[in-house]
């Protein structure tokens, strides 16, 4: 257990405070002739949608920052924070707005200490134990032990990042972190949730499917909207259109969501409950994003392990697929971010290139615990 406070940073646009979303609703006000540009445009944070340069300068606007809704749940979500860590709010706005940023941050937050504030757009020097940010190119470059991204939909399209859809994933998170030393290993005895965790290349997916040929192991049906790739059996996901996914996403019929090279996968609780509550194990090829929301849920009835696979053979077989080459080149630039997941999951399973090895090793692993 470590003996001190954990510090962990966390961004304010668009973490605390509703930014591009409040932006948005005032650009549609301001347009009523035009059609209502959408969230989903925005792919990142230099202003390349409609009306984009128009909403970059709202944000050197005192008066958008002083009336900047607070996100549902926020103050809630710092006020847990700061009984088990040190908080520091990690803000770049504008020289004309610090003001009235620390004003509102005072007010909103006041068990968060002044000197607590650190404003400024050099988030890459500042040494924390974690750090949620919604801005991929500050947690890239995080000094942090572990940056945290915080999923919208202009960074849906990274994959490897270490990520959270939601406060109560982040604040579980930085328990498993702060528990890392006393925390008892999940146990699949009795059904539970495996969460083969791991990058392109590292073979989960066939692992869950030699898991799944076994009794007691189960895969859920995970919807997709990646097509199904060549040989690939159609009973693999649930392969659905975009425009589909986002609707069913909206009426809340995903536990999770989470997007993978460009591609949306979502999986149903409902559907991982029938299979835990048969007593078996429901296998889930998962990212790192998706894994924490689900130990959030099963707890000690959720085991994370991580297919460590030799980076050569992991690019390997990221070539040899047949994907578009800009998919590759994504999955081959994540892997990076994708190793270094393994640190917060509860076990590493050395993978070869035998499928049946890498599956004998998990079975030991659980029979054991």
């Amino acid at each position: 257990m470590r003996k001190y406070r954990i510090r962990i940073g966390l961004d304010v646009d668009d973490t605390l405070y509703e930014c591009n979303s409040y932006a948005v609703d005032i650009i549609n006000r301001r347009h009523p002739d035009e059609e209502p540009i959408r969230i989903e445009e925005i792919r990142s944070w230099g202003g390349a949608e409609r009306h984009g340069d128009e909403r970059i300068a709202l944000y050197s606007d005192p008066e958008f920052v002083r009336t900047q809704p607070i996100t549902p749940g926020a103050q809630e979500f710092v006020k847990k924070l700061s009984e088990i860590a040190d908080v520091f709010f990690i803000t770049a706005v504008p020289a004309c707005v610090m003001s009235a940023r620390a004003e509102r941050l005072l007010k909103d937050f006041p068990e968060i200490p002044a000197q607590n504030i650190m404003v400024g757009t050099r988030k890459d020097v500042i040494s924390l134990d974690i750090m949620l940010d919604d801005g991929a190119h500050n947690i890239s470059s995080s000094r942090a032990a572990y940056p945290v991204l915080f999923r919208k939909p202009w960074n849906s399209g990274l994959s490897g990042l270490l990520s959270v859809n939601s406060y109560d994933d982040f604040l579980h998170f930085c328990e498993m972190v702060r528990n890392s030393f006393s925390e008892k290993f999940p146990c699949l005895g009795k059904g539970g949730v495996l969460c083969l965790v791991g990058p392109s290349g590292s073979l989960k997916t066939e692992i869950a499917g030699g898991l799944t040929k076994l009794e007691g192991f189960e895969k859920p049906l995970t919807s997709t909207t990646r097509p199904r790739r060549k040989n690939e059996e159609e009973e693999a996901y649930r392969f659905i259109g975009e425009g589909q996914f986002l609707e069913e996403m909206r009426a809340g019929n995903y536990f999770e969501t989470t997007v993978y090279s460009g591609y949306h996968f979502g999986t149903s609780q409902k559907d991982i409950d029938c299979i835990v509550r048969r007593g078996h194990i429901a296998v889930i090829p998962i990212d790192i994003c998706g894994a924490i929301t689900l130990k959030n849920l099963y707890r000690d009835r959720a085991m994370l392990a991580f297919m460590q696979r030799d980076r050569a053979a992991a690019i390997k077989s990221i070539i040899d697929r047949d994907i578009d080459i800009d998919d590759k080149t994504r999955r081959i630039m994540s892997l990076d971010f994708e190793y270094r997941n393994s640190e917060v999951c509860d076990a590493e399973i050395a993978v070869g290139d035998d499928v049946n090895d890498a599956i004998g090793k998990i079975l030991n692993l659980i029979r054991q615990n």
